[in-house]
């Protein structure tokens, strides 16, 4: 396992370098969008309508923000469960989105998609919201604005730090560590 610093928007040659397991510290411009907000896009590409900002190349995180309090630029943020956006995130990948970052596993179709789409998936490790927060340097809503908390917003974060959960070898961590711990268990 490896730890690199990327910064966005991620290139093709950075994550076909990156392997399940390896810590990333990213550092750029991300998209926070949640459920509704991806049913949006993926309605959207289906009428062949273009979104209302250009992903192609970016990275979007699964992820909420709490109230943000007098001279914060956002409330304190949380990963959303991955695998909820899992009926979106194959369209944005063949669209072109780069990364997510959620948290917890991903199903079969994801593993093929980041492989075919030569893009990756990331976790942000529940119970570390606090330095998730202290990451984002400017948060800005720019999409659906009526969805509130599940609005779009524009992140600029520096050195934010994630685990590699899928790449584009279409590995996953969790189904590694799961049949690794199972074969501990059963020696």
């Amino acid at each position: 396992m490896a730890t690199h610093r990327l910064t966005t928007p991620l290139t093709e040659e950075a994550i076909r370098q990156l392997n399940v397991g390896d810590e990333v510290l990213l550092s750029g411009t991300i998209y926070m969008a949640r459920d509704a907000a991806h049913k949006r896009f993926v309605d959207t590409l289906a009428r062949g309508e273009p979104l209302p900002v250009d992903l192609k190349g970016q990275v979007v995180f699964y992820g909420g923000p709490g109230p943000t309090k007098p001279g914060h630029v956002i409330g304190v943020v949380a990963p959303t469960s991955a695998y909820r956006m899992d009926p979106y995130a194959t369209v944005l990948f063949e669209y072109g989105v780069k990364g997510a970052i959620g948290k917890g596993d991903r199903g079969d179709a994801i593993r093929a998609s980041c492989k075919s789409n030569t893009a990756v998936c990331f976790s942000a490790i529940g119970g570390i919201s606090a330095t998730l927060f202290s990451c984002i340097k400017s948060a800005e809503i720019i999409a659906y604005e009526d969805l509130k908390t599940e609005a779009v917003q524009r992140l600029v974060i520096e050195d934010f730090p994630l685990l590699v959960t899928n790449d584009a070898q279409g590995r996953d961590m969790y189904e590694e560590e799961v049949t690794r711990f199972k074969k501990l268990l059963n020696s």
